[in-house]
């Protein structure tokens, strides 16, 4: 049994929509969480999460966190969704490396333009700007990140994407790419199951 402990319009909205894409079973375990940015909420002791944060996924006796992480585990526990890579597939070390970057790079970069950092520190800058040459270069060969076929790193950056569209450059081929990944039934699926309508955008 798959279970997630998720707050709704938080950063684990992107697990569901990946667990919807899977078409795992799975149980939502609904736990209340601190929000930094609104300072609202409080820790819930329900959570798993060593953290107190989310996601969190139990597979049996197993906890996995950390959105990357579990998207990793997931996509090896069910191939049969191909929204990973195998280990050994040509594809394997790119698959990683998104996830990876994601979490270790775009986030971060995408911080420092949110908090305002990158208008005074030309290094916060530089990373942000690197980070979308990074995913606009990707883009142009596209039509998903990993190319021709959709990934759970698409379900990560999009996601992400839409959240802070407004703190990302004008461009037609992001605008293009979050019409393909946000519009798939899956992410609808999703977003009704925490009473969001389709068209609306979850928080990363």
């Amino acid at each position: 049994m798959l279970t997630l402990f998720h707050a709704p319009q938080s950063r684990s909205g992107r697990i569901v929509w990946l667990l919807e894409e899977i078409g795992a079973d799975y149980d939502i375990r609904y736990v209340d969480i601190f929000r930094a940015m609104t300072l609202t909420g409080v820790r819930d002791p329900a959570n798993l999460h060593p953290d107190g944060k989310v996601p969190a996924l139990l597979h049996d006796e197993a906890l996995v966190t950390e959105s990357a992480a579990i998207a990793l585990y997931l996509t090896d526990l069910h191939p049969e969704a191909s929204l990973g890579a195998a280990v050994g597939s040509p594809d394997r070390a790119a698959y990683v490396t998104w996830l990876s970057w994601t979490a270790g790079e775009m986030e971060p970069a995408f911080w420092g333009k949110i908090s305002g950092t990158a208008e005074t520190d030309p290094t916060a800058k530089a990373r942000y700007d690197a980070a979308i040459a990074r995913l606009l270069t990707a883009l142009a060969t596209g039509p998903y990140l990993m190319g021709d076929r959709f990934t759970a790193v698409d379900v990560m950056i999009a996601s992400a994407l839409a959240w802070g569209r407004e703190y990302v450059p004008e461009s037609a081929l992001i605008d293009a790419y979050l019409d393909r990944a946000l519009n798939r039934t899956a992410n609808a699926r999703a977003m009704a199951k925490d009473g969001v309508l389709p068209g609306a955008v979850q928080a990363a």
